[in-house]
């Protein structure tokens, strides 16, 4: 490991595996929104990226005195906002000519603003998160915590752009999906690309799921089951946690550590029983069975966030609050509910998530179309007599509206989800 410290050695390498990233994640947006097939050139990404490192490092190494040269170079300064656009443009221009002036392997009178664009967005890509990740890293060998750093700050780099991708990229192929029309499916189901010219008839599967797919509907169950699991599961695990957290009584201590323990056994396994009982019962196929098995799945989780949190508040306001004649049931409503707003809108939002995604219940237990939600209803649409754009539109209205909430509101669960982690 220790030969990997100099710079000239762990830059370049940095700079090679980055650039092959940045132009296979490029390469292949490119490729999803133009439908142009363009092809990747790994020996250009490795030089590119590789002579990016090694100039950072060089550069680096010359304004500390300790490089090749022992001395300034005026000419060129990689420095500060100038410098990272000075790295862009020859990141551009070097792998523009290492692939023979065509950067996606492509004539430029084939989409030309899209490759523009497309190398303009790897250039930067490559030599901004570079420049942030060979940060204050010289020519020579800085030692095991500088080379740990820059190891750190790659590895970051990496793991955020494969999740980011591993999540986008799918989104993205179900969107422009949705956005086609049949014959274009037919013509090449490979083409995610999308005509614009369409104008308002890109929206043609959005409207014939709700005009004949009843999908207006399953939006709606879908809300109005998620919001009453949400208020069930608070109405039981509010005073639940408060009991554990706050109350002494025999038996709390193994009921808390027991609270997940429904999650140890896997719902398929479940499903049989649920099933029978549920078929017994008259519960099966009705909106009341689901509204009295989903809390079932959200409790648990609930009670364990909020026992947390309820312990993490200090105790002395509520016995200030107790002293002062109110009752037990008073001071949660009035002291402890109002101070533990970010822990219930947090467990809310994730609830609320829980039930609007849920699928096994929702496909084991009702087979009715007019009470169908939303998830049982993307299912119905996978169907070989059902065009595919349907599908993909179905399963973009089941995740946007969630994706919205968790990006309007994810404020609030992170600061319920942290709050409680330090006594107070």
């Amino acid at each position: 490991m220790r030969l990997l410290r100099p710079g000239y050695v762990l830059a370049p390498a940095i700079g090679a595996l980055w650039t092959l990233i940045m132009m296979v994640t490029v390469i292949v947006t490119f490729t999803l929104v133009t439908g142009a097939e363009a092809t990747l050139s790994p020996i250009a990404a490795v030089l590119t990226g590789g002579l990016a490192g090694l100039l950072l490092v060089w550069r680096q190494g010359v304004s500390q005195g300790t490089g090749s040269a022992g001395s300034e170079a005026p000419f060129l300064s990689l420095q500060g906002q100038r410098g990272r656009l000075i790295l862009t443009v020859g990141v551009v221009v070097l792998f523009t000519v290492l692939r023979g002036g065509q950067p996606f392997g492509l004539p430029l009178r084939v989409s030309t603003g899209g490759q523009v664009i497309g190398v303009a967005a790897l250039g930067f890509l490559v030599a901004w998160p570079l420049r942030d990740m060979l940060r204050d890293y010289g020519w020579d060998d800085q030692g095991r915590h500088a080379f740990e750093h820059v190891l750190i700050r790659f590895l970051a780099g990496f793991g955020f752009v494969v999740f980011t991708a591993a999540v986008a990229i799918p989104f993205m192929v179900m969107v422009m999906t949705s956005l086609k029309s049949q014959q274009e499916l037919l013509a090449n189901p490979l083409d995610f690309s999308i005509d614009l010219g369409r104008g308002w008839e890109l929206l043609r599967s959005y409207e014939e799921l709700f005009r004949d797919f009843n999908f207006g509907r399953y939006l709606a169950i879908s809300a109005v089951v998620s919001v009453a699991t949400v208020i069930i599961t608070l109405l039981f695990s509010i005073p639940g946690a408060y009991a554990v957290s706050r109350l002494r009584f025999r038996g709390s201590a193994a009921f808390s550590r027991s609270i997940l323990l429904i999650y140890m056994v896997p719902m398929i396994v479940l499903a049989l029983p649920i099933y029978v009982a549920f078929s017994i019962t008259g519960l099966r196929n009705s909106l009341i069975g689901i509204l009295l098995i989903y809390p079932v799945t959200t409790i648990p989780v609930a009670l364990y966030m909020l026992q947390g949190y309820f312990r993490g508040l200090p105790g002395e306001v509520e016995e200030a609050g107790l002293m002062d004649g109110l009752g037990r049931l008073a001071v949660i409503w009035k002291i402890t509910l109002p101070l533990s707003l970010p822990a219930l809108a947090s467990v809310s939002l994730y609830v609320f998530m829980i039930a609007w995604n849920e699928f096994l219940l929702a496909f084991m237990l009702l087979d009715d179309p007019s009470i169908f939600t939303l998830t049982r209803g993307v299912v119905m649409l996978n169907s070989s007599e059902i065009p595919r754009q349907h599908l993909m539109a179905g399963s973009v209205l089941a995740t946007v509206p969630v994706m919205a909430i968790f990006v309007g509101l994810e404020r609030f669960m992170t600061r319920g989800l942290t709050a409680g982690s330090v006594k107070g």
